[in-house]
């Protein structure tokens, strides 16, 4: 590190140690107790013409007294918190019922109004679901009413009818065709039921286009987990009966970036969708 370089990080230092202090309300000789130096040191630490950063254990006992990082003191990084508080603050397990109706889910969803909603879904869309679909997920629940999840799914629709609405959802090519197959949890369900499903799925994504924008990748080649990107605030990540959740902006704009590789990996796109729904139809029969 050259002299000009140093002298940077000294100046960080000591700009970001007043700013960490008068958030703190700290005084001087309060910290130099606290981190077990004379106060003629701190000070000199904090003197416009100082040239030098502290050493490494009076650099620890600050950043620790003060609950912020020891990179952000030394300019390395724009997150002031230390990595136990981003940790604890950034990872949630929210636990939840396996419901749209969930109050967490409801809650996020609230918040996030205004904003961009990133979705993958654990198999169709919410707000596109009809009675029978919704019957047949939910049927074997205890505790669970159809009404309830209807008027879920019914919300869900109108929120995505409302001025401002930004929706953009992405799964699997294998999961639509595995639906109209009647495969795994929809076996049980008649082929009726699942034309008139597609068919209102193709209907939705028309009427709401551009509001609501559905990508279809291909599993083979890509993957993701159930998870919801509310605006830049928040992700949760579906585990099943609870949700994994991630609070911090560089997580979010990680996981964004994976859900926009997925629209570029996409072989379906949003304006193709209700074409290719109608051509899953015909391949149905009757």
């Amino acid at each position: 590190m050259n002299s000009q370089e140093r002298l940077l990080h000294v100046e960080i230092f000591r700009s970001r140690l007043l700013q960490a202090m008068a958030s703190s309300s700290i005084k001087r000789s309060g910290l130099a107790q606290a981190i077990g130096v004379d106060r003629s040191t701190l000070s000199q630490l904090l003197a416009i013409d100082n040239d030098r950063l502290p050493r490494v254990d009076t650099l620890m006992a600050i950043a620790s007294k003060l609950q912020i990082s020891v990179d952000w003191l030394l300019g390395l990084t724009s997150e002031a918190r230390s990595g136990a508080e981003i940790l604890s603050q950034s990872l949630q397990l929210t636990p939840s019922l396996p419901l749209p109706s969930d109050g967490s889910l409801k809650l996020w969803h609230k918040e996030a109004v205004g904003s961009k909603v990133r979705y993958v879904p654990a198999n169709l869309p919410d707000l596109v679901k009809t009675q029978a679909v919704l019957a047949c997920e939910y049927g074997q629940f205890e505790n669970v009413s159809l009404e309830q999840v209807m008027e879920t799914t019914k919300e869900r629709y109108q929120a995505a009818l409302q001025p401002g609405s930004d929706l953009e959802i992405c799964m699997s090519v294998q999961r639509l065709q595995g639906f109209a197959n009647g495969e795994g949890m929809w076996q049980t369900l008649s082929i009726a039921d699942r034309r008139d499903q597609l068919a209102w799925f193709a209907q939705v994504a028309d009427e709401l286009y551009p509001k609501l924008r559905l990508h279809l990748f291909n599993e083979s080649r890509n993957y993701a987990s159930p998870y919801t990107i509310f605006g830049t605030k928040r992700c949760a990540v579906y585990l099943g009966n609870m949700y994994f959740v991630f609070n911090t902006s560089e997580h979010v704009q990680t996981l964004t970036g994976h859900f926009d590789g997925l629209i570029r990996a996409a072989e379906v796109q949003s304006h193709e969708l209700k074409e290719w729904i109608h051509k899953l139809l015909r391949d149905m029969g009757e």
